[in-house]
């Protein structure tokens, strides 16, 4: 008997990812939600309205585990609609919502992320982009906050390592981490991406004073060690990961 697996926001960024990485798996039966993007494989449903996700649950038969992204507070007018911004929750609070509601629950922390976009703003590294392309035009780049860029379809293999395991292991439970390996400031990035197209670089200029707006710590390295002995090991190279996004978005 198949597995199965309830994925919200599966219209997203990581959402997309992780619908195209458990449908390709005979061992999990899936089932995607989307709001705004709803249609062809994904099933419409508010997460604001308790009836609905009750009801999808009731329907789809689903031990569920809840996996919440929102975007960054505060929340201002034009921020992307999340259903955290319905509750007025921030990441951290969400979090905390999901590791109280049950000591079985499971929450898995990530960084800065990029993967298939539907257009360049979907990611705060693929934005870059547009910069690096317009030669024409100073493009200052962050060169003093560590990152370290992580693919979407990386995380949603350490995912199905984790959900595998919960499988197995019941007890399995806690705050866990992955992301990728290399370290690169946004400068990095950008630089890496014109080098990819052949595009010039003298116009991409290295900002080594701190990045203004949200706190961000100076290095966002993350401890993946319990990913890792589970058997998480998924890393793509920035360089083999990032092309085939940006390809389409040029020239």
């Amino acid at each position: 008997m198949a597995k199965r697996i309830l994925i919200t926001g599966a219209s997203g960024l990581l959402g997309r990812a992780f619908l195209a990485t458990f449908s390709a798996d005979s061992e999990w039966e899936t089932l995607g939600l989307a709001f705004s993007r709803a249609g062809d494989r994904l099933k419409k449903v508010d997460l604001t309205d308790p009836d609905q996700v009750a009801a999808v649950v009731r329907e789809f038969k689903v031990y569920t585990d809840y996996v919440f992204d929102g975007t960054k507070p505060p929340y201002k007018p034009g921020d992307k609609p999340s259903p955290l911004n319905k509750y007025g929750l921030s990441k951290a609070a969400g979090e905390k919502v999901v590791t109280e509601s049950s000591p079985g629950n499971i929450v898995l922390r990530v960084p800065i992320l990029y993967g298939m976009v539907e257009n360049l703003d979907e990611s705060a590294v693929t934005m870059l982009f547009s910069k690096v392309k317009d030669v024409g035009k100073p493009a200052e780049m962050n060169h003093y906050e560590r990152r370290y860029p992580t693919l979407c379809s990386d995380v949603a293999d350490a995912v199905r390592v984790l959900v595998n395991s919960r499988v197995k292991s019941a007890d399995l439970t806690g705050i866990f981490h992955w992301s990728g390996d290399e370290m690169m400031t946004k400068y990095n990035m950008a630089v890496t991406m014109a080098e990819l197209f052949g595009i010039p670089t003298q116009h991409i200029i290295a900002d080594t004073k701190p990045a203004t707006g949200a706190p961000r710590p100076f290095d966002c390295h993350l401890d993946c060690s319990r990913m890792e002995e589970l058997g998480a090991t998924k890393r793509t190279p920035f360089k083999v990961g990032i092309k085939p996004v940006l390809e389409r978005f040029y020239p």
